[in-house]
């Protein structure tokens, strides 16, 4: 199926919808034009409330896991074993994993929905009402770090300025929220048979009816003294429909203009009033009753199945009754002029529902995720030669002054590195003398470190990529100050002539991380782009196409640094010969070319 068109925002004061909802308005394949209504701020937040607290249990009984493991796994008093620094390893990559993961795999896999958007009836869609794909998910949910910013203030003002209630992440990704309505059955006495008769007419107006109608209902609950005045207003208001009545018996009068009215409607009726296409909206409604609350039936049963568990024959006929009811859609927006009621009300949830089953991304497999990684990925990176190349020059220009200016004088780089940096250098010598490497770190410590150097790589390599919502001014800083901290670390210890020191510890990871950093950078400056050189584009619609290929160079920068930070905490930190980490280092940097090089005959075949 093809994809609808752009969103159109409209505030739209449904008959059974509040009149302070905002809805978003999408064209579907069928050119029939549906209303979502826009999650607000309040569910919003307690929806990811209760995420916050879910993902914490998470973490806490994780926590409590690996703690137990690792007691059985040999920790004591302060010495640990292998198996329990494998178990702690593990437990670190889980903790991230959860910190960064779950939204975007609950989404994934839930359709847009995490546990909390599914308590509070709330789903993320793709502009057009499509589902969210996983990349659209890590997209809105990785630049989270910036709405969040200031306890979600960021978000809070940024979706309390734009209609559909967008936070950052939502326009970068090209997603909103849409609270998920499920369009109840019509009443049994609604929806009583009656054979059509267009003959038959209604006395008065949909809105004087709309009013009775609302009066009907409350009538029991009303206190008898505010009752009979609400029948006297209706008396002076409807005297030309009602006989020449006293106040003793207006009620009963009252009560058989309205059955009257209704009767006529459910029939087909028209009110004497309307004209043109508007006559035949309770036509349209009299014929459709059934059928719309037989596919509301259908629908339930469906979303509870899930369509790649029915039978083809059965999704058919949903597709059938789907475009029946789409149809039915179109007839009522057009005899309905404008006017909101409570049929096109209904009608329009039941098709958006439909739309938003029938359209669903499908279920992803192991197939699709080679191809994503071995293909698409490298694809995208050779495609952003461009702003990876700026990143590399914002990186290793800086780098290169700061290694040039240290070496000339040492004393500058009290001003540039921590203290812990400083300490090694002055040690490097001794260290170099006795045969030790840049730091020691203990062999059965080693898959923590490991964990640990790989959570925090990937985490700044995502904060580069979020920072490009500042118009790139914090990708550009974070870049720089990365550059002066690696030219200034080694050139503080070339200037104590023990620069091989810290590049025997750098060389095995080095070439992935410098890389990592760069595409990284790249998928940020692919963000400022979009907010300062749009093109030909909107602003709203290049920010979601570059957001969709900066994704892409993420991708491409965490599977480097999975494999650089274990390089970095199992290998490095070995006192090997300084050409063996060189070969490491060619090795890593002939493999990443040869991924990279990947996917090309894929993607010139679909050009």
């Amino acid at each position: 199926m093809t994809s609808a068109s752009a969103s159109v925002v409209t505030e739209t004061p449904f008959s059974s919808a509040s009149s302070l909802d905002i809805s978003i308005e999408v064209e579907t394949p069928e050119q029939i034009a549906l209303s979502y209504s826009v999650a607000g701020i309040g569910s919003r937040g307690a929806a990811a409330a209760i995420d916050t607290i879910i993902s914490m249990v998470v973490l806490i009984v994780l926590a409590i896991l690996a703690g137990v493991a690792a007691s059985y796994s040999g920790i004591k008093l302060g010495n640990v074993s292998p198996s329990a620094a494998w178990v702690m390893a593990a437990y670190v990559i889980a903790q991230f994993a959860v910190t960064w993961g779950y939204y975007v795999v609950f989404e994934g896999i839930w359709d847009g929905q995490t546990p909390g958007k599914r308590f509070m009836h709330l789903r993320v869609v793709r502009d057009g009402g499509f589902s969210v794909t996983f990349a659209a998910s890590a997209v809105r949910n990785l630049l989270r770090v910036i709405d969040a910013l200031g306890v979600y203030l960021v978000g809070i003002i940024v979706a309390m300025l734009n209609d559909s209630r967008k936070r950052l992440g939502d326009i970068v990704a090209g997603t909103f929220v849409i609270k998920e309505e499920r369009s109840k059955p019509q009443s049994a006495e609604r929806q009583s048979h009656r054979p059509q008769n267009p003959s038959v007419f209604a006395q008065l107006s949909d809105e004087e009816y709309a009013v009775l109608d609302r009066y009907m209902e409350r009538r029991t609950t009303l206190e008898p003294a505010r009752r009979d005045i609400i029948v006297a207003e209706f008396g002076k208001r409807f005297e030309k429909y009602l006989p020449s009545t006293s106040a003793a018996t207006l009620r009963a009068s009252l009560l058989r203009l309205y059955e009257s009215e209704r009767d006529a409607r459910a029939s087909g009726g028209a009110s004497r009033s309307d004209t043109g296409a508007h006559r035949e909206q309770h036509a349209i409604v009299a014929l459709g009753l059934k059928r719309w609350n037989d596919f509301a039936t259908a629908l339930d049963a469906a979303y509870a199945t899930r369509l790649a568990k029915m039978k083809p024959e059965d999704v058919s006929a949903l597709v059938a009754r789907y475009r029946e009811i789409t149809t039915d859609l179109a007839r009522l927006q057009t005899a309905s002029r404008g006017r909101d009621t409570e049929s096109l009300f209904f009608v329009g949830r039941l098709v958006a529902r439909g739309h938003n089953l029938l359209y669903r991304q499908r279920g992803k497999n192991a197939g699709l995720v080679v191809d994503y990684l071995m293909a698409t990925v490298p694809h995208e990176v050779r495609r952003s030669w461009r702003p990876i190349a700026l990143a590399v020059l914002l990186l290793f220009g800086p780098a290169v002054a700061a290694y040039v200016v240290v070496v000339r004088d040492p004393t500058v780089a009290t001003q540039l590195l921590p203290d812990e940096m400083i300490s090694r250098a002055a040690t490097g010598v001794e260290r170099e003398k006795h045969g030790e490497g840049y730091v020691s770190i203990p062999e059965e410590v080693r898959p923590i470190v490991a964990s640990r150097i790989i959570s925090n790589n990937v985490t700044v390599t995502y904060l580069t990529f979020a920072m490009g919502l500042t118009a790139g001014i914090g990708t550009v800083l974070l870049l720089i100050f990365n550059g002066v901290a690696i030219g200034s670390g080694v050139g503080l210890f070339a200037s104590r002539g023990v620069a091989r020191l810290i590049l025997a510890f750098v060389a095995p990871h080095g070439v992935l991380e410098l890389s990592a950093i760069c595409i990284a950078g790249g998928g940020g400056l692919l963000i400022a782009k979009g907010i300062l050189l749009p093109g030909k584009q909107t602003r709203r619609d290049a920010l979601v196409a570059n957001g969709r290929r900066a994704i892409d160079l993420i991708a491409a920068s965490s599977l480097f640094l999975l494999v650089a930070g274990t390089l970095e905490g199992l290998v490095s930190p070995r006192v090997w010969p300084l050409t063996w980490k060189f070969a490491i280092s060619g090795v890593t940097a002939i493999v990443m070319f040869a991924y990279l090089s990947l996917g090309r005959r894929s993607h010139n075949s679909a050009q």
